[in-house]
């Protein structure tokens, strides 16, 4: 159902006292006798930023370009000056010595400027640190004094029912502040090709708040809002999302660090644990994640993964599902150490794993153009499970989201990559590089019940 509605995103920014913190009252009444929140705003606001994107595109062709006869007198398209393209959002400042600022990757993601103006009209040219499509998340840095920042919050200890407060540019008319409840928490199917974790609020959290924060009563950012369900493309209807600040912060500390979130790998295909299959498979638990089939040489064949196993928990906490677990491995880094709780046969076992290098499509990057091709598709290795083991050399489709620029094109779940631009390539790597050089048309070689078709990609 979800993928049917229409999502909005939208610009916002959280704040915080700087070194000397301010220490916020629960709601009271006032010496008017009035119960209010206002402390919580007046300590807040100032880390409340706006956020003006400039990105340039090429002109268009009009009709007019079409009509014979107005063609000799006018230029050539190429020679037309670019169009420049404004939008806006907000952004909430993190570290003040240090002028990072959390906001939305789909805010800044098309940008060729980015502006930062503060509570008190300070406005500075922001420099992009680092973004990551796949959590939505970008980091932004300004030179600048004097800059509050935001008290965080521990987005895990979040219950449903906490009252929250959502601040924010809403349709650009200026910092706006709305209220309301955790709604859920743990929800998923908005990004299908990202990692997700979402808490859902009643909130208002319309276009113009992407980027904003969501806080508690107690002054603490819990998290960055990121979307609404607009049923018809119009605004609030009660359904907000926020990214969990933890997961916000797990990934800035890698763009801070890297320019890039470097993920780590367990080297397993999963699928969901049904009750259907909980029966048949001998497992009592409700929820875990099937291990579908298992990479040669990946952590997970060294720890004696196979077929047929099913995780139940990562570091002693139980995994609601395929979605869950490549969420919790995906932002660990490379080399860190998990502990894994599967069952084979009706025995809980339990295995210590190092991870691997992600070795994916990196999510995390600062270009755009043909890297994106392959947004909304899921890769894995080709293993001998594969019909075409034997036959062909590549990089198997093991998921596509619907109406992404690839699924359009024609490419398939379960289609084996053999060559992009007729580089031939034999990992998720070689195709990751292979796109870094490619120009905006994308020709992939594709291997598909023993025949071998071109698919081509344009942007």
């Amino acid at each position: 159902m979800l993928s049917r509605l229409a999502f909005l995103f939208v610009f916002s920014i959280g704040v915080v006292a700087g070194p000397a913190v301010a220490q916020i009252a629960a709601v009271e009444p006032d010496e008017r006798g009035i119960p209010t929140i206002a402390p919580l705003i007046d300590a807040v606001d100032d880390a409340v930023v706006n956020i003006a994107v400039v990105s340039e595109r090429p002109a268009q062709m009009t009709p007019l370009f079409r009509d014979p006869f107005f063609q000799p007198f006018l230029p050539p398209l190429e020679q037309l000056p670019p169009q420049r393209q404004m939008s806006a959002g907000s952004g909430v400042i993190i570290n003040a010595d240090e002028g990072y600022i959390l906001t939305n990757n789909h805010v800044i993601e098309n940008g060729d400027e980015i502006r930062v103006t503060l509570r008190d009209n300070r406005t500075f040219e922001a420099e992009l640190i680092g973004r990551d499509p796949a959590t939505d998340i970008a980091v932004l840095r300004i030179d600048a004094n004097n800059l509050t920042e935001v008290p965080l919050g521990d987005s895990e200890t979040l219950l449903v029912g906490d009252f929250v407060v959502a601040i924010g540019n809403p349709f650009g008319l200026g910092q706006t502040v709305t209220s309301g409840i955790v709604s859920a928490l743990g929800r998923s199917g908005i990004n299908p090709e990202g990692y997700e974790d979402f808490i859902q609020t009643d909130a208002s959290i319309n276009p113009g708040n992407s980027g904003g924060a969501l806080i508690t009563l107690d002054g603490n950012l819990v998290g960055i809002n990121t979307a609404i369900i607009a049923p018809n493309g119009g605004g609030n209807v009660g359904i907000g999302f926020a990214v969990p600040i933890n997961m916000a912060l797990a990934v800035m500390d890698q763009l801070v660090e890297f320019g890039e979130v470097q993920r780590g790998r367990l080297g397993v295909m999963i699928q969901d644990l049904t009750p259907d299959l909980a029966v048949a498979l001998g497992v009592e638990a409700e929820t875990g994640a099937i291990v579908s089939s298992v990479e040669p040489g990946t952590p997970a064949d060294d720890a004696g993964l196979i077929a047929g196993d099913v995780i139940v928990a990562v570091d002693g906490e139980g995994v609601d599902g395929s979605a869950d677990l490549r969420q919790r491995i995906g932002l660990r880094r490379p080399g860190d150490e998990v502990e894994i709780a599967y069952v084979r046969d009706g025995e809980r076992l339990v295995t210590q794993v190092a991870l691997a290098d992600g070795g994916g499509p990196r999510l995390a990057e600062r270009d755009r153009g043909a890297s994106d091709a392959l947004a909304g598709v899921r890769l894995s290795p080709l293993d001998r499970n594969h019909p075409a083991w034997g036959d062909a050399d590549g990089v198997v489709v093991s998921e596509i989201a619907p109406g992404s620029r690839a699924a359009q094109a024609g490419l398939e779940a379960g289609d084996v990559i053999t060559a992009v631009n007729r580089q031939r390539v034999g990992s998720i790597r070689d195709i990751d590089r292979a796109l870094e050089d490619a120009p905006n048309a994308v020709a992939l070689t594709v291997w598909r019940d023993g025949r071998t078709l071109l698919i081509v990609l344009r942007s």
